[in-house]
């Protein structure tokens, strides 16, 4: 079994501004979009991740298209972390906002976002970090605050791979402290948009995923494709045979746990 834990849905006509400036994605990719490109890559399940909108009508949208999808297994929904309020539906698994977006370097430490997580980690549910690399030491002392919610790191916490290994020690540096929680997994997603779009190699990537498995390993690190983001610099089945190439070395049991295991337990899948 494979398990997607990171891919979008959006349609244009409701508000997805950021599209603007990337034409390349600036269309709808609907439920029927997703399932050819499921089937032509062999993937059984997935995660249906909050795409930008930051609009709470969104999370019950995507149950709905979750309930008639059944490669859908569970919904990542949008929420505003100062006051979440998520509807109650058996396939919401987790909640994200938008934290890369915010200037506040405090954040993060806000009384009102901390009782924020504790009310995401007593409704059952699993938090989505979408963040910076200079927010990842912020995001450690959240976690370490928060130690009965699970946090799950998406795109690895977005390291800077284009910047070779001065953006390889930068990142280390800083995922290091949050890597050592035992309430934190990490999704091995979206490296390509943050490497050369149109000239990268899985080579690139490798000195990440490495260190990644070296911090997290193969129980707290899972696979996402970020589709349709990745597009912009990958097809679907070349971010995937990218990731396979790089996790080569490792055993067939770990490989089981980054392609489906960890995001099952992670997200408490009901497969």
């Amino acid at each position: 079994m494979i398990v997607d834990a990171h891919h979008h849905l959006w349609d244009i006509s409701r508000g997805y501004r950021w599209l603007e400036d990337l034409p390349a994605i600036n269309r709808s990719f609907t439920t029927t979009d997703l399932r050819e490109t499921l089937a032509a890559n062999g993937i059984d399940r997935t995660i249906l991740v909050e795409a930008g909108r930051c609009d709470p009508a969104e999370a019950t949208e995507f149950l709905a298209l979750a309930q008639e999808t059944p490669e859908i297994a569970g919904v990542v929904g949008w929420c505003d972390l100062a006051a979440p309020d998520l509807p109650s539906h058996p396939l919401l698994v987790g909640a994200r906002s938008q934290i890369q977006a915010e200037t506040d370097s405090h954040y993060l430490s806000r009384p009102d976002v901390r009782s924020g997580l504790q009310t995401i980690a007593n409704r059952n549910l699993t938090f989505d970090l979408v963040v910076r690399v200079d927010q990842l030491r912020a995001c450690a002392a959240a976690a370490a605050a928060t130690p009965s919610l699970t946090f799950v790191l998406d795109h690895l916490g977005k390291p800077s791979i284009r910047d070779g290994a001065a953006g390889l020690a930068a990142w280390r540096a800083a995922v290091t402290p949050l890597s050592e929680l035992p309430n934190v997994y990490a999704k091995l997603s979206g490296l390509v948009t943050e490497a050369y779009w149109n000239s990268w190699r899985p080579a690139d990537l490798f000195p990440f995923i490495d260190t990644a498995l070296d911090l997290f390993g193969p129980q707290r690190l899972m696979y996402g494709s970020d589709w349709p983001v990745c597009l912009l610099a990958a097809s679907y089945e070349r971010v995937l045979a990218a990731l396979s190439d790089n996790l080569a070395m490792l055993s067939a049991a770990e490989r089981d746990e980054i392609f489906s295991g960890t995001a099952i337990r992670a997200y408490r899948l009901a497969l």
